[in-house]
């Protein structure tokens, strides 16, 4: 399997992120704003933003007098015993706060050895998770979830997807051409957001972002019912600002 060579805006928001965090590992004793962005060559806007999400996830900490440490964060993931469950307690609680943060249920999803798979996922009361009423696995050219994961794929391994999970109609909105289905995954710009609008399921809409990590193939996303789909695009905007930091702890 071979990826598109697009790279989304999270990953270069991750790759400004792991500058900043090397240089604060590289100062046990603490480091300042302007010691950081010396060395790392970031404007200090940049920097501002991404030091106030690194704070927030908790990969490094403010220290009296200002200077920047290490988080606790960064420790239990940099920790070889703990680092999975740390990992997906990390995770689990980035997804929580999507969740809130957009009203609706949030997924990450990966395509490991030629699948779709739900790694995680925080769903609510108030924000229901989508009804799989047809295995993921076989529905990549309907959902949100199955079209992000395929648009980081290169024609080859949509090929070998499509080969051997046909294009079957789930409703009167399904795209089941695999040329249409080719094209809009081609015409997707990296940088904005896949949409489902009833695709998969009557009476859901989903949204989905790429978060690729070296050669692992993965997306952000969303789902809401239909009610709430006046909420879509705005929901879909804050999920792909939120994708950095989902993106970061799979990098680190």
């Amino acid at each position: 399997m071979a990826l598109k060579p697009e790279p989304t805006a999270p990953f270069h928001s991750v790759q400004y992120a792991l500058r900043v965090l090397e240089c604060v590992a590289k100062h046990t004793g603490g480091v300042t704003d302007v010691q950081i962005a010396r060395e790392t060559g970031l404007p200090t806007g940049h920097l501002s933003h991404l030091l106030r999400m690194l704070r927030r996830e908790g990969y490094v900490e403010q220290v009296t007098g200002g200077a920047h440490v290490v988080g606790e964060s960064l420790v239990l993931l940099g920790s070889a015993g703990n680092r999975q469950q740390a990992l997906y307690d990390k995770l689990q609680r980035t997804l929580s706060e999507i969740r809130d943060s957009v009203g609706a249920a949030v997924y990450i999803s990966r395509y490991i050895d030629g699948e779709i798979k739900i790694t995680q996922y925080a769903d609510g009361p108030r924000a229901p998770k989508v009804n799989e009423w047809v295995d993921f696995r076989s529905a990549g050219h309907a959902s949100a979830v199955g079209k992000c994961l395929l648009t980081q794929l290169d024609h080859n391994g949509r090929r070998d997807h499509l080969a051997r999970h046909k294009t079957a109609r789930l409703t009167s909105r399904t795209i089941t051409s695999e040329k249409v289905l080719f094209s809009r995954l081609d015409n997707q710009p990296p940088t904005v957001p896949v949409l489902d609008l009833q695709e998969y399921a009557v009476g859901t809409v989903c949204a989905a972002v790429p978060i690729t990590a070296g050669k692992s193939v993965g997306c952000l996303a969303l789902s809401m019912p239909i009610e709430n789909a006046h909420r879509l695009r705005q929901a879909a905007d804050t999920l792909n600002r939120s994708a950095a930091p989902v993106l970061l702890s799979l990098t680190l």
